[in-house]
C-alpha cells in the first residue's frame, strides 16, 4: 500500500492521558503528522463497563480514519486497549497500535521482587493483566490497585489548576498498604494519564520508587511499523479532535500547544 507523506499517525485516548504516548512518538518521528483525539464526551473510561468501551471505541475510531486517513492508529489508553483492541483491528484496515502495561520492565528492574500495576478499576481487573504478571512476573508478587482521582488529577493538572497532594498519596498507598507492600520498589503506570503527573507520585512515595511506563516502547514499536514510509520534510501543526468541546477542552490549549497540537476540532 502507497503510503502519502502527509498521511498522520492518530492517536487515541479518553482525555489527555495518551499525550504520554504522543511525546516519545514525536521525539522518534519529529516530522510525523499527528492527529491527536479524546473522547471528551464519553470520559473517564476507567469507570465504564466492558460492553460500552468495546461498543463505542471501534465505532469512534471508524469515524476518525473515515474523515482523517492515517496510516497508522495508536489506541493510547490502557484501558480500551485491554478491552477494544481487537475489536479496532476486526474493525479497521490499518494497523493498530495498543498500549500494554509494562509490566515486563517492572520485573526486570524490581530488586526486591515486589512492584504494583497502578491503573483504572476497569484495566486492573483485566485477565489480560493476569498473563502479563504470570508471564513475566512468576517470582514477584504483583499488587494492583484502580484510581480514578489520578486521571482527574492529570486532567486538572494539563488545565492548569492547582492540584490536591493527597490524590496521589491515596493511589500509592492503595498499593503500599496492602500486605507486602513496604518492600514494594517498582510502579508500572498503567493508565497512560499518570505518566504525566509522576512528579506529584514520586513526591508523594514514602521510599524511592522506580515508576516504568509503556511510552518508549509503543514509539519503537511505530517506528518499526512505518520503516521505509514517506515523511514530511518539515514538522506540521498537530490537531487535537474532541467528541466535545467545552470550557475545560478551551482550559487545554495551552498544554496542548506544548505538544505540537496547535488546532481543535470536533468530531
Amino acid at each position: 500500500m502507497t503510503v502519502a507523506p502527509d498521511a498522520p499517525i492518530l492517536f487515541f485516548d479518553s482525555g489527555v492521558g495518551g499525550l504520554s504516548i504522543l511525546a516519545p512518538a514525536r521525539a522518534a518521528l519529529p516530522t510525523a503528522p499527528v492527529i491527536y483525539a479524546a473522547d471528551s464526551a464519553g470520559f473517564p473510561y476507567g469507570t465504564k463497563s466492558e460492553a460500552e468501551i468495546a461498543a463505542r471505541v471501534p465505532a469512534l475510531l471508524g469515524r476518525l480514519v473515515e474523515r482523517y486517513r492515517p496510516r497508522l492508529a495508536v489506541i493510547a489508553c490502557n484501558t480500551a486497549s485491554t478491552i477494544a483492541l481487537p475489536h479496532v483491528r476486526a474493525a479497521l484496515d490499518i494497523p493498530v497500535v495498543g498500549t500494554v502495561p509494562a509490566i515486563k520492565t517492572a520485573a526486570t528492574l524490581s530488586k526486591s521482587r515486589v512492584f504494583g500495576v497502578l491503573g483504572t478499576d476497569a484495566t486492573v481487573r483485566q485477565p489480560y493483566v493476569d498473563r502479563l504478571a504470570a508471564e513475566h512476573g512468576a517470582d514477584c508478587t504483583v499488587l494492583r490497585h484502580g484510581s480514578a482521582a489520578l486521571v482527574q488529577l492529570a486532567e486538572a493538572k494539563l488545565r492548569g489548576e492547582p492540584l490536591d497532594p493527597h490524590i496521589a498519596r491515596d493511589a500509592l498507598a492503595g498499593l503500599i498498604d496492602q500486605p507486602g507492600g513496604d518492600k514494594l520498589d517498582v510502579v508500572v503506570l498503567a493508565c497512560t494519564h499518570f505518566p504525566l503527573v509522576q512528579a506529584e507520585l514520586a513526591a508523594a512515595a514514602p521510599h524511592p520508587i522506580n515508576f516504568v511506563d509503556g511510552g518508549e516502547g509503543i514509539a519503537h514499536r511505530i517506528v518499526h511499523l512505518t520503516q521505509g514510509q514517506p515523511w514530511p520534510d518539515a514538522p506540521a501543526p498537530g490537531i487535537a479532535v474532541f467528541t466535545r468541546v467545552d470550557k475545560g477542552v478551551e482550559a487545554l490549549r495551552p498544554a496542548l500547544a506544548s505538544y505540537g497540537l496547535n488546532r481543535i476540532d470536533s468530531l
